[in-house]
């Protein structure tokens, strides 16, 4: 689930350039519905050494070689993980992230973090993909009379599962760059959406499970 935002001001971040960002792994859970404790994986671990029809490697997103280049670059940025960003957002504003994706605004890179708090309000937080320093945050407004459905299919989706959106972007994370993770709520069988770039700009991808956190690929578009 991707919201659209409108930021009025984001302060301008002095972004330090190079490093591609590797999955960290922080202890604790600083988010979800669940308070179970879950451990991740992904198809990599699969012991019998043959891989489900799901398990293979996802097709390539299409894209021209500017495209590629920007997500690279976008990857590069992103020295805070996918998952760091989202424990920063969690720690400004308590609640549910739903989504986190590594935007381009203007010119420089930044977080863009959804979080579901209590009473059903959406915030959007900013963090610094440099350092992990909130910049920012702000509350949407429900402009089109459609955040309560959209807020009681999120709840219902998240409904007894164990992992959480920083959870599902550090399983992705063995695939590649996590640019952007958010809750795919709308499908018979909801999971996290995971987009990763290699170092070459490819860009592919993935779904984990909200239960297991198990990475497929995705074949919604096959």
């Amino acid at each position: 689930m991707k919201r659209n935002t409108v930021i009025a001001a984001v302060a301008a971040v002095a972004l330090v350039g190079g490093g591609t960002a590797a999955a960290i792994a922080v202890s604790g859970d600083d988010e979800g519905p669940a308070k179970k404790t879950v451990a991740v994986t992904n198809d990599a671990d699969d012991t019998d050494g043959t891989a489900q029809d799901g398990d293979r490697s996802a097709r390539p997103t299409d894209g021209s070689a500017e495209d590629k280049a920007q997500d690279s670059a976008a990857a590069k940025a992103g020295q805070i993980t996918a998952a760091d960003a989202i424990r920063a957002a969690l720690r400004h504003t308590s609640g549910t992230a739903v989504s986190a994706d590594l935007d381009d605004e203007g010119t420089a890179h930044v977080w863009e973090v959804d979080v579901l708090a209590g009473g059903g309000t959406w915030h959007s937080v900013q963090v610094a993909p440099a350092d992990g320093k909130v910049l920012g945050s702000h509350t949407e407004k429900d402009e089109d009379g459609d955040d309560a459905a959209e807020t009681a299919q999120i709840r219902a989706a998240l409904k007894g599962t164990s992992v959480s959106a920083a959870e599902a972007a550090e399983a992705a994370a063995a695939k590649g760059t996590v640019t952007s993770v958010d809750l795919d709520e709308e499908s018979r069988d909801p999971a996290w959406d995971a987009d990763t770039t290699a170092p070459d700009g490819t860009g592919s991808e993935w779904r984990v499970n909200p239960d297991s956190g198990k990475v497929t690929a995705d074949r919604s578009n096959d």
